[in-house]
């Protein structure tokens, strides 16, 4: 079984990437909504509550765990990979691709708070982009229009102009989409912005990698959403973001 946890439905971007590639395999994903969004959690808060969810995982029998958050990724993986035997696969924004992809020598990170304040991200830079102009900007309306299920208008425009502005007037050309949350958001992006604009998003990369690892075959192929928050809630905001999925959400109650 594979799980997937996330600090809300961000992470539902991975997930239909990971069923479109492996339909046959069971996968549980947990939303973290309760505590949506990590991005301005403390370090510690994050850790603690990655910890409970990967403890839930592999007691319902998890083989390998994808952290479809970004700030859970630069604040848990190494502790996770240093502590539990089971393999760890996470979300990191893809500066190497972004990189590669420039013409002008500008990219753009939209990422979480927690996400740009970590030294694996500045690793990233400095190992990928440290001969090009690398511009960060927090996003936290992202998540927000995201876990209510606002993917166009006004408000989305407006959070669009304001986060992008200052790169675009740089002359960046690669955004980097660093939240699983951001992917729903692409086609207003792509609408809103100059059509030379490209964009990175890792999730067909990470199911990838997942498939990369060995994973018992099940009679039971289902994918299982449990959710920390208000399930009637989340089962609307499946329906909307991923049609194609027709899951309906469960409660789940941790310590």
């Amino acid at each position: 079984m594979i799980g997937i946890l996330d600090s809300g439905v961000g992470g539902l971007s991975v997930l239909r990437e990971i069923r479109s590639l492996l339909p046959q395999t069971a996968v549980t994903y947990i939303g973290d909504n309760a505590w949506c969004p990590y991005g301005n959690k403390t370090h510690p808060q994050i850790l603690q509550r990655t910890v409970a969810l990967t403890d839930f995982l592999i007691a319902q029998g998890a083989e390998v765990i994808v952290l479809a958050c970004n700030s859970a990724t630069i604040v848990a993986i190494e502790f996770l990979r240093a502590h539990y035997p089971i393999p760890f696969i996470g979300m990191e924004p893809g500066v190497k691709p972004a990189a590669l992809l420039t013409k002008s020598g500008t990219i753009g990170v939209l990422a979480t708070e927690a996400s740009l304040s970590g030294d694996k991200f500045h690793r990233l830079v400095a190992t990928h982009a440290r001969n090009l102009r690398v511009i960060t900007q927090p996003c936290p309306k992202f998540v927000e229009l995201v876990e209510q299920g606002i993917l166009t208008g006004p408000e989305v425009e407006a959070a669009i102009d304001e986060y992008t502005e200052q790169m675009l007037a740089a002359g960046a050309d690669v955004l980097i989409l660093g939240c699983s949350h951001y992917p729903f958001l692409r086609p207003a992006l792509a609408a809103r912005l100059p059509a030379n604009i490209q964009f990175i998003d890792t999730g067909d990369a990470i199911a990838r990698r997942v498939a990369q690892h060995p994973l018992s075959l099940s009679p039971d192929s289902k994918a299982r959403l449990l959710t920390t928050g208000q399930p009637d809630q989340v089962t609307h905001l499946i329906h909307s973001l991923t049609p194609e999925l027709q899951i309906s959400c469960s409660a789940l109650t941790l310590p």
